[in-house]
């Protein structure tokens, strides 16, 4: 149960609700599939208060290398999750997740179908002629991705519609 009085910044960062948190979220973005150090930097980026967090913090707070940090960081980029954060002056790496990090997502993720349906279409245009098995399976792939990205547009519109309706009853 949350307390009714403000908690600051600093103690916030030690609170025991928010390492549990962090590892709880990890646990459930293992069992999804991704590695537990995406979840627990993704977990850890939701519920900090600063507008962005150096990979040298998050290394500290959450017990892990830099060189672990560094790759998991690049890895939430590239699938839209999180955004790195350039502060002027300063050589550190920063990070910073939106605060619509699931419709971060799905956009990043609908730009990567694309990617994928290419793949297949490439591999039809070299497969050789008689393989009707391969033909079948690749052209379902390839069907399959772009069927899935036309989905996703409808999806992305569907999700914006529904926060901007949650977010106008809640008065944000």
């Amino acid at each position: 149960m949350a307390d009714d009085k403000p908690v600051d910044d600093e103690a916030w960062e030690e609170d025991p609700r928010r390492a549990e948190f962090v590892e709880q979220f990890a646990l459930l973005r293992e069992l999804a599939g991704s590695p537990r150090m995406e979840g627990r930097v993704l977990g850890y980026l939701m519920v900090s208060n600063k507008p962005f967090v150096s990979s040298a913090e998050l290394a500290r707070a959450l017990s892990a290398s830099a060189g672990s940090i560094s790759s998991t960081t690049r890895r939430l980029i590239d699938l839209g999750f999180i955004a790195r954060h350039a502060v002027p002056g300063d050589r550190s790496h920063y990070f910073k997740v939106e605060d619509d990090v699931w419709g971060s997502f799905l956009a990043g993720e609908r730009r990567s179908l694309g990617k994928q349906r290419q793949v297949f279409e490439d591999m039809l245009a070299e497969l050789p002629e008689g393989m009707t098995g391969p033909r079948k399976r690749l052209r379902n792939a390839r069907n399959y991705f772009e069927w899935l990205a036309t989905y996703h547009r409808k999806m992305l519109l569907d999700w914006q519609e529904y926060k901007d309706k949650l977010d106008a009853e809640e008065g944000e």
